[in-house]
Formats: C-alpha cells, sequence, structure tokens
C-alpha cells in the first residue's frame, strides 16, 4: 500500500473524535485490504503471443469455411460449412478457423465442442448474423446461438461482427408485450468451460438475449471488444459473467439495453479497465439470490470506466430470501454523464410482474471501496445503499465522491447501511456511520442536513 495513503489515513483516523481504538484498527485494516486489492493477470504473455493469420500464418494451417462449402451471402444456409470447418480446425494442431472479411455467413445455432489442438485461433474478420424468426429457432437449443465449450490456449479475434438479428426476439419479449409469456431467448456468443482464452477486437451486436457469456471459464482475457444493441433492447446485457474467475475485460465499449457488464454466482477475481458504458443499466454485480439460492462473487475490481447516460453506474443488487455474500470490491476511477444511480447497493431487487414477498435472509454485502467516482447525475439520490434489515451492509468505504445534479442538490439514501468516508464524499454519506436505520442525507455544499425519510423516499425495487 502507499506509504503517504498510509500516513493520511492514519492523520485521518486519529483526529476524527470519537473513535475508539479498535474502530481505528478496524478501519485501517479494511482499507488496507481493500487497498491491497488486486487480480493478477495469470497466462497474459502465453495467450497473447499468437501470431495473426496475416503474418504468413506464424507456420500455422489455414481453415477457410469457405472452404468448406460456405456461400457467405447472408441468404444461404452455412451452418453445416461452419461445423465441417470447426471439427477440422479443432483437430488440427496450430490452425486458424478463418471466416474471411467481406461476406455475411447465416449460421443457425450450433455447439463447437473441444477440446480442440493447443493454440487454436478462431479468426472472424466477416458478418456471423443469426436466422431472424424465432418461431424457426432449433428447439433443442433455445438459449444458445454460437456455444463455444471445453477449450483451452484458444484466442478469438478479427475485425468482424457476430450480429444476432435480435428485433424479433425483442418485440415478442414479456417485457416488451405485457401479454406475451415470458420465456428465454439465446445468448449471441458463449464460451463455457474454457481455460486460458482471449478475446479480441469483435463486434457483437444486436443479440436476441445476452451478448456475450462467459461460463464456467478460468483465465479469460477480453480486449477492445464493442457490444450495441438499441437502449430498448431487453435482457440484452453486453458481457455476462458467470461461476468464472480470473476474468480480465479491458478497452470494451458497450451500450445495450440492460447491464453493459454483469456478474454473477460463483464468480471471483474479476478485473475490469477502461470500460465505457452506455446506453444500458450501468455494470453490475448480481442479481444474486433469487429463488432463495446462494450467490457468491468477491474480488473484483473497477479501474476506469465512463458511463453515459445509463439507468446506473456501479450497483449491486440482490434479491430478498437470498444467502452468500458479495465482498472485496472496489469501483475507482469512474466518471458518470446523467445517470440516474451513480451508486446503487439493493438488497431488495425485484425484477418481477408481481410483488415480491419480505423475507429476512439476504446476500450479505461487505468490504465495498467507492474511489474517485465524479459526475453528474438524473436523480437527487446520487447515492443509495438500501441494505437488508436483518443482514446490513457493512464495511462501505467512500473516497473522493463528487456528484451533482443539475440543480445543484443530491442526496445520499441508506437502510441499514454501515461504513465510513475519508477525502471529499458530496453528497455527504453521514447516514453510513449514523444510528438511524433509515435516513437520506441531503447536501448542498455547504451544508448537510440530516432528515426522516417519507415514503417517497424510498426507491422502487424493480428492474431499470
Amino acid at each position: 500500500m502507499d506509504k503517504l495513503f498510509l500516513v493520511s489515513l492514519l492523520i485521518f483516523l486519529t483526529v476524527t473524535p470519537g473513535v475508539a481504538g479498535n474502530m481505528q484498527d478496524d478501519k485501517i485494516r479494511i482499507l488496507g485490504e481493500l487497498e491491497e486489492l488486486d487480480i493478477a493477470e495469470e497466462n497474459e504473455e502465453e495467450i497473447l503471443d499468437i501470431p495473426s493469420w496475416t503474418s504468413e500464418h506464424g507456420g500455422k494451417v489455414l481453415v477457410n469455411v469457405d472452404s468448406f462449402g460456405a456461400i457467405g451471402d447472408g441468404v444461404s444456409d452455412d451452418t453445416q460449412a461452419f461445423r465441417e470447418a470447426w471439427d477440422t480446425a479443432c483437430s488440427t494442431p496450430k490452425s486458424i478457423l478463418l471466416v474471411p472479411p467481406g461476406r455475411q455467413y447465416l449460421v443457425n445455432a450450433t455447439r463447437f465442442k473441444g477440446p480442440c489442438e493447443d493454440k487454436l485461433i478462431i479468426q472472424i474478420d466477416g458478418t456471423i448474423i443469426a436466422p431472424d424468426e424465432p418461431k424457426n429457432w432449433d428447439p433443442n437449443l433455445p438459449r444458445l446461438w454460437l456455444d463455444f465449450s471445453k477449450l483451452n490456449r484458444v484466442s478469438f479475434q478479427g475485425n468482424g461482427v457476430i450480429d444476432g438479428s435480435g428485433s424479433k426476439w425483442w418485440a415478442s419479449s414479456c417485457k416488451k408485450n405485457k401479454t406475451n409469456r415470458c420465456r428465454g431467448a439465446p445468448s449471441a456468443l458463449t464460451i463455457d468451460s474454457s481455460s486460458a482464452v482471449k478475446v479480441k477486437g469483435l463486434t457483437i451486436q444486436n443479440s436476441q438475449q445476452m451478448h456475450f457469456v462467459i461460463s464456467r471459464c478460468d483465465s479469460v482475457r477480453i480486449s477492445q471488444v464493442q457490444v450495441s444493441a438499441p437502449g430498448d433492447s431487453p435482457n440484452t446485457d453486453g458481457i455476462h459473467i458467470s461461476e468464472s474467475t480470473n476474468i480480465a475485460l479491458e478497452d470494451c465499449k458497450i451500450g445495450t439495453g440492460d447491464d453493459c457488464i454483469s456478474i454473477v454466482n460463483s464468480s471471483s477475481a474479476i478485473k475490469m479497465k477502461r470500460i465505457y458504458c452506455g446506453p444500458g443499466h450501468g455494470i453490475s454485480i448480481g442479481s444474486l439470490g433469487k429463488d432463495n439460492s446462494t450467490g457468491i462473487v468477491t474480488k473484483v475490481v473497477l479501474d476506469t470506466a465512463f458511463l453515459k447516460e445509463t439507468t446506473n453506474g456501479v450497483r449491486i443488487k440482490t434479491w430478498q430470501g437470498g444467502s452468500g455474500y458479495v465482498r472485496a470490491v472496489r469501483f475507482e476511477n469512474v466518471m458518470v454523464e446523467d445517470v440516474a444511480n451513480p451508486i446503487l447497493i439493493d438488497q431488495f431487487y425485484c425484477d418481477s410482474p408481481t410483488v415480491c414477498p419480505n423475507q429476512t435472509s439476504a446476500v450479505q454485502i461487505s468490504q465495498i471501496m467507492y474511489r474517485n467516482i465524479s459526475g453528474t447525475t438524473t436523480s437527487q439520490k446520487a447515492m443509495k445503499f438500501a441494505c437488508s434489515d436483518t443482514v446490513p451492509c457493512t464495511n462501505i468505504v467512500l473516497s473522493n465522491i463528487d456528484l451533482e445534479n443539475k440543480d445543484g442538490t443530491v442526496e445520499t439514501y441508506c437502510n441499514s447501511a454501515r461504513g465510513f468516508g475519508y477525502g471529499i464524499v458530496h453528497p455527504s454519506a453521514d447516514c453510513l456511520s449514523g444510528e438511524d436505520k433509515d435516513c437520506v442525507v441531503i447536501d448542498h455544499k455547504e451544508t448537510a442536513e440530516l432528515i426522516e425519510p417519507t415514503m417517497d423516499d424510498h426507491i422502487v425495487h424493480t428492474e431499470l
């Protein structure tokens, strides 16, 4: 940890009236753990040294989908050609599966299974498009489009596009049309049960539902990936991480109708850096704990992000009745522009057409740091910590927060949340250290006033 930081912290704690010695020790310990939280980027050099197919193939074997009968006119079904090309590339050492530029390949739902020979490259320079008619989708693969599994030391790269042709799926969604039955839809690109994977440079757009799913993986590096869909497209998360460890995302631009990035159960050691998000619902941990399930997410770092005109900034969302924990999380160096909820913890999340019942158990949330977060919000409540009465949020740390509303008035809302701030914290978050279980702090820059909330002060715990 930086020595100047420690000295400043000790001075801050020493001059804070009424802070007992053991509380000082606890704060120093908590800050030390959060400050030193770092996600090792294992195997990065190993993965990134794979040469491009354009550099004289690097001694590799080129497997072109056109050689297996792919037409690439966007109308002919090229699924079988892709499957045959995959079988050849997967079984051939040092091969490159090439989707050539300048063409559109129509491909139906397909599982591309490994394990494969080492150092396989999937070079996507053309456009892969999905069938656009939901009623003709393969009923045996209702939630998948392009699914890659059981891979090791594989690189996905290129300037190509993966297009889910999702508009008809969105129109039939129960979130768009309340008379329709809610059902799942395919994810555009899934990497499952794999390790030491690199994904670089691709564009994924207009997915039927989630754009890019990383599930049950270890050591995945994603860089310079763009994800896009209209802001009103339902459930179109950008990058969704589940049951995975040691995942790094950097230099990605994401704009969708749901979370730009969502991190859910059994995920740890997740590092995100230089992320642009908007439109969308922000960068989220969760939701966790649905249907009384156990959710665990730990060791997450977001460093350097810009969020524009999103409904949330950095968010943690859990359902009542769940169990497990979210801990050891650091959000830092984040700028927001016209974001409705820049900092949000919601332990009463309820993405349901009916009212969710009150329950006493909850996913425990602790050791969460927000540092160097600034910009503008479209709502008065710039920070909301809506935590469970029976399982309060603890060790929430705020440092150098500066959030403004256009009318000059911003608030912090707390319910059963405990923590502390140091440096500039605007709006004031005194409610984190106050005795009142439920309160709102209004900050007018010069003064801070503690008031009891009315019913209107409570956030509505529905999907945003």
